[in-house]
């Protein structure tokens, strides 16, 4: 405060009332966050519910993410937001029918067309979270491509979100990776030089090198479980 040109010091009761309500406020976002992270969890339970697979898959996206934010370097703020965009980024494909979801086969054009609305549908469900504005956008534009020819809005680079490029390659690389009825999966190391092969069209050439370093340092471990911590729970690596 300032009197006759003189800065004084608040007192110390006003001092200790602002640090009380600034306390108050960071102690409701908290309580915020937990209820949007406990209404995930619901979802994830539904999700599951409609369709196993799928809640699988975004499981070991969310672990890929992890170790490629991990060699990555980024904050304990963004590593969070990463988790809950690779959890979640799926999570649109609850109002995707059946016959779609679940096709043993190539999809037809109009059906692909039907499953290319799932990350508009991710967003739309999570926008609704307080604190979860991030983790929409990131569902949402999972299917950005390096180049600019990805889907939904055609963006190129760095305007795609680090998160949501590092889920790409996660979600692609599980896809590869994973045996499902109508095929085998493939090997790590073949998987690699896909993810090489792509690296600065379909792939962001950097975070492709920093997931497969990470994934290298993964399997010396030599450990058949992967921890995801908002689930705070291990899930088998070969669940697929």
């Amino acid at each position: 405060m300032k009197k006759n040109n003189v800065f004084e010091l608040p007192s110390l009761s006003t001092a200790l009332s602002l640090l009380g309500m600034a306390s108050q406020v960071e102690s409701l976002k908290a309580d915020n966050k937990k209820i949007s992270e406990q209404a995930a969890r619901t979802i994830l339970k539904a999700l599951d519910a409609k369709d196993n697979y799928t809640f699988g898959h975004s499981m070991r996206v969310a672990y890929f993410s992890i170790v490629t934010g991990t060699e990555a370097k980024l904050s304990a703020e963004e590593m969070f937001e990463l988790e809950l965009s690779a959890i979640f980024h799926d999570i649109g494909k609850i109002g995707t029918p059946d016959a779609v979801l679940n096709k043993p086969s190539r999809l037809s054009e109009e059906e692909f067309l039907i499953m290319k609305k799932h990350p508009e549908n991710s967003y739309e469900i999570l926008k609704e979270f307080p604190y979860f504005d991030k983790v929409a956008e990131n569902a949402r534009l999972h299917h950005e491509r390096f180049d600019g020819k990805g889907y939904p809005l055609g963006l190129k680079g760095e305007e795609i979100p680090t998160a949501a490029r590092i889920i790409l390659i996660a979600d692609t690389f599980d896809a590869m990776t994973s045996t499902r009825p109508y095929r085998k999966g493939l090997p790590y190391e073949v998987a690699f030089d896909e993810l090489t092969q792509f690296s600065g069209s379909q792939f962001d050439p950097n975070l492709v090198r920093l997931f497969i370093q990470g994934m290298k340092k993964e399997a010396l471990k030599g450990e058949e479980e992967f921890f995801i911590p908002l689930m705070d729970k291990k899930f088998n690596k070969n669940a697929a």
